[in-house]
């Protein structure tokens, strides 16, 4: 458990929230009512929850969505262009949109940006402030959430060779024959991405950067990609109030 926020250097931290109109999964996705709010404003909420966040930026392409966003007090300085919000188009150049935008609306350097996800909205604000103080403390230029995976490619994950036959992801010399042998592995979660501004034009990928990650529990870094996800989520909010 980290401390309370700590940009003692009062960085230009900005808060990203990426939500364009489409969504093959889910329909409007973002726009989707979750326990009596629209889907985006869950994340909205949880930012300004966060000190540590000197803006809450909303990066959207429908007009909806941003004036969803406006409602529940986040900016929309620009509408993101078509060619960036496409099924894929990826997310480090909206990011870097996002960032040379800002930068030229308002002629101040961005030090940092902290993406976060729409689609995990059950997330803390105290997963926000401990990603972005493990980056400000410490030599990554990218930290991530991740909570430990269900699944273990020492022990029981294969891949289907030429041949046609099935074989553990990762061999190792001797066999492990029990899940707790085998080495620890996390799940990445789009809840909280933070991300130094300068790395978004050193790599292609954020899987180049200097990565560590900041493990929060399961039940809050379920990811909404479909109807049954949206469903469980509300579930699990209704349980939270009980």
């Amino acid at each position: 458990m980290c401390s309370g926020a700590l940009n003692e250097l009062d960085l230009m931290v900005v808060g990203a929230i990426c939500a364009r109109g489409g969504s093959k999964g889910v329909p409007q996705k973002n726009l989707k009512l979750l326990a009596g709010k629209p889907l985006i404003a869950h994340t909205i909420l949880c930012a300004e929850a966060c000190s540590v966040l000197k803006r809450i930026v909303v990066s959207t392409d429908d007009d909806k969505v941003a004036n969803i966003a406006r409602e529940y007090g986040a900016e929309v300085p620009f509408i993101r262009p078509a060619h960036l919000a496409q099924d894929d188009s990826p997310k480090w150049a909206v990011f870097q949109h996002l960032v040379q935008t800002l930068e030229q609306i308002d002629g101040k350097r961005i030090d940092v940006i902290v993406d976060l996800d729409t689609g995990v909205p059950l997330r803390s604000s105290s997963d926000i402030i401990c990603c972005v103080n493990q980056l400000l403390t410490g030599q990554a230029e990218v930290v991530t959430t991740a909570y430990e995976a269900e699944r273990n490619p020492y022990f029981n994950m294969v891949e289907i060779g030429e041949d046609g036959f099935a074989r553990i992801s990762k061999a190792s010399p001797n066999p492990i024959s029990y899940r707790q042998g085998a080495p620890q592995v996390y799940s990445l979660s789009p809840a909280v991405f933070a991300i130094r501004r300068d790395v978004l034009w050193k790599y292609e990928h954020w899987s180049q950067a200097k990565l560590q990650i900041y493990v929060m529990p399961r039940e809050r870094a379920i990811d909404i990609d479909n109807h049954l996800d949206l469903d469980f989520v509300e579930f699990m909010m209704q349980r939270r109030e009980i």
